[in-house]
């Protein structure tokens, strides 16, 4: 073993590299192995990356789980209310898995300005309400207060204020309609924050409001609210808790998950992990072609030493374990450049936002990152273990020699 070991390290050393015809082909190998490695952690970061965000902008918008009304309304305005008096409110024991839970309601509206007017769905929140996406969504101003007595404070989008050329500290009357030959009734709101979720789909509808506002204009109870948002722990877990939940809610009740409720987003961020799985198949197949060249180009190179090995009485078993030794070294190789480099250009677009996306097709403004050790992991053990089963076809060409041919090979 310690003769086959020297082998090993006369076969990878750099100075027997420099005059040798395989030389080039063992760095094309190393290049593709690297070139592979970062293509991939690069796809799985950024599928990755893009689902969690999206997911996490829907959420805050509509929680995990939508709990209301046994009703046929499918618009995002609230029209009967249900009362807060609910075994699973204020915390939902039943369900295990379950973060928080808010009671919301929503109302539609107009803001009008001067020049201008726009459509939107005032969302009424209270104290109850966890405010972790927003903190995040936050440009300008600061988040309403809704804890304390009633008042005007209101969260506007980035989108809106815009295109109503509004500002923080501005005043943004709305009016909202009531029941028919009833007078629209005005609210004069004052922007205390303006936020950007790059979700367009919700920014150009949604202003935050004190939930009271909506009671008082939809003459509730202090106990009636529109609906219900909970939040699961493991998303992965949605579909399975959205049906416990509903199972334990009661009759009058129904319950949405934003999976069922955008149905369209969820299925076209599926499409993700279909071409994920695409490119890291195309990466290993183009990697182990790389690998199987260079190891047969190895082998044909070092085929007089092939033959001396085989008259000393190695088994070809142990001849073939030379050369795996070396491919092995390769691909550790094409591994240590392809992290270094992949995850260099990882970290440098989570924290420096190099790469911008256009929010109108992929809901957010850059691309995100995703970065875990368990799909890192993964890439760098499957791209090892694969490429060296692939190896082990080309490598059977080693018992294939004749000693005494080779020996005289030129």
């Amino acid at each position: 073993m310690n003769f086959e070991f020297f082998v090993v390290k006369r076969l990878i050393s750099t100075k027997k590299y420099k005059s040798s015809i395989s030389a080039p082909i063992m760095k094309i190998a190393v290049v593709a192995i690297a070139i592979g490695v970062i293509m991939m952690l690069l796809s799985f970061a950024a599928s990755l990356g893009l689902q969690e965000k999206i997911r996490d902008k829907i959420a805050a918008f509509n929680g995990h789980i939508n709990i209301s009304n046994y009703d046929n309304n499918s618009s995002q305005v609230t029209l009967e209310p249900v009362t807060k008096n609910q075994d699973f409110y204020p915390d939902f024991e039943n369900v295990d898995g379950i973060s928080h839970i808010q009671a919301v309601a929503t109302k539609f509206g107009v803001i009008r300005t001067a020049t201008d007017f726009e459509g939107v769905i005032v969302k009424g929140v209270g104290e109850d309400y966890n405010w972790e996406y927003f903190r995040e969504f936050l440009v300008r101003g600061e988040l309403p207060d809704v804890d304390s007595t009633l008042n005007d404070q209101v969260l506007i989008s980035d989108y809106l204020a815009n295109r109503l050329q509004l500002k923080v500290g501005d005043q943004a009357p709305t009016y909202f309609l009531r029941a028919e030959n009833e007078r629209p009734l005005l609210r004069a709101f004052e922007i205390t924050g303006i936020y950007d979720s790059g979700f367009q789909e919700f920014d150009e509808l949604y202003m935050i409001a004190d939930i009271r506002h909506i009671q008082r204009l939809n003459r509730w109870e202090d106990d009636e609210v529109g609906n219900f948002e909970v939040f699961v722990q493991d998303f992965d877990e949605i579909d399975r808790k959205g049906n416990e939940v509903y199972e334990n809610t009661g009759s009058f009740l129904d319950t949405q998950t934003i999976t069922q409720r955008y149905y369209a987003i969820f299925e076209w961020m599926s499409l993700f992990d279909f071409n994920t799985a695409l490119i890291i198949g195309i990466m290993i197949l183009v990697a182990g072609i790389n690998m199987i060249t260079a190891l047969l180009v190895l082998i044909l190179e070092r085929t007089q030493m092939i033959g001396v090995l085989k008259a000393l009485g190695s088994t070809d078993w142990n001849i073939r374990k030379i050369f795996l030794y070396n491919a092995a070294y390769l691909i550790f190789q094409g591994l240590f450049w392809g992290n270094l480099i992949g995850l260099g250009l990882l970290v440098l677009q989570k924290y420096f936002k190099l790469f911008p996306l256009d929010p109108r097709t992929y809901y957010v403004t850059e691309v995100p990152v995703y970065l875990h050790w368990n799909y890192i992991l993964a890439v760098n053990v499957g791209t090892l273990v694969l490429c060296m089963l692939m190896l082990l076809i080309p490598s059977v060409i080693i018992s294939k020699i004749s000693p005494v041919k080779a020996m005289k090979f030129e």
